[in-house]
C-alpha cells in the first residue's frame, strides 16, 4: 500500500498484521480522491476507523492540515503511529479508542471537520448513528465532505443537512459521498 499523490506520493505505508482490518486498495483510494479532490487547501480530517491510517494520510499528502485517525484495534493503532512516524507527519493524532468514545472526546475538544472518512465494519449498522452524531453535535464545517464505504445494499437514513452527492459501487461495496449544508 502506498500514498497515491501529493507531498508523500509513492511512499510505502505499513498495513496492520491482522485480519480485523481491510485497507482500501490503491485503485479505490485513487478513485475516491479523484471524486472529492483531488487536492485540498487545508482542512481538518477525521478517519474514524483508521486501519493503517492510509485514507487520512492521503488527505494530508494532498493538502489537508490536521488529521485525527482512530482505531480501537491495537495492531491498527500501532500501524497508524508507525506510518505517521515513517512520514514524519505533524498535526496528525492517532487515537486508540472505540469510535463512540472518540466522537465524544472530539466533541468535548470542540473540533470541527472538513473531511470525514468512515470505513466501519461492514453491515453492522453503525453509519446512521455516526452521521447523526456529527450533525447533531455540530462537528462539521459547512460543506464538509463525508465519505462512507459500506456494503452496496446498505441504505442510509436521510438527514436534512446531509446530501448524498455521489455513489460508486465496487464489487460488494459502495463509496458514498455526502456533503454537509449547515444552512439547512
Amino acid at each position: 500500500m502506498r500514498v497515491i499523490a501529493g507531498k508523500y506520493k509513492k511512499r510505502q505505508l505499513k498495513v496492520p498484521k491482522t485480519q480485523l482490518t481491510r485497507p482500501t486498495t490503491d485503485k479505490n483510494k485513487e478513485n475516491l480522491f479523484n471524486m472529492i479532490g483531488p487536492y485540498f487547501e487545508g482542512g481538518t480530517v477525521l478517519d474514524l476507523f483508521g486501519g493503517s491510517g492510509g485514507l487520512g494520510i492521503e488527505a494530508i499528502s494532498r493538502g489537508c492540515d490536521t488529521l485525527y485517525s482512530v482505531d480501537k484495534q491495537f495492531e491498527a493503532f500501532k500501524t497508524i503511529k508507525e506510518n505517521f512516524a515513517l512520514l514524519q507527519l505533524e498535526n496528525c493524532y492517532p487515537l486508540k479508542m472505540d469510535y463512540k468514545k472518540a466522537l465524544n472526546y472530539l466533541k468535548e475538544k470542540e473540533i470541527k471537520f472538513d473531511y470525514v472518512f468512515l470505513d466501519p465494519p461492514y453491515g453492522k449498522g453503525l453509519v446512521d448513528d455516526i452521521l447523526f452524531f456529527l450533525v447533531e453535535n455540530q462537528m462539521l464545517n459547512n460543506e464538509a465532505c463525508i465519505v462512507v464505504e459500506e456494503l452496496k445494499e446498505v441504505e442510509f437514513q436521510p438527514i436534512s443537512s446531509l446530501e448524498l452527492s455521489r455513489r460508486k459501487e465496487y464489487g460488494i461495496t459502495a463509496l458514498n459521498i455526502f456533503y454537509y449544508d449547515g444552512e439547512k
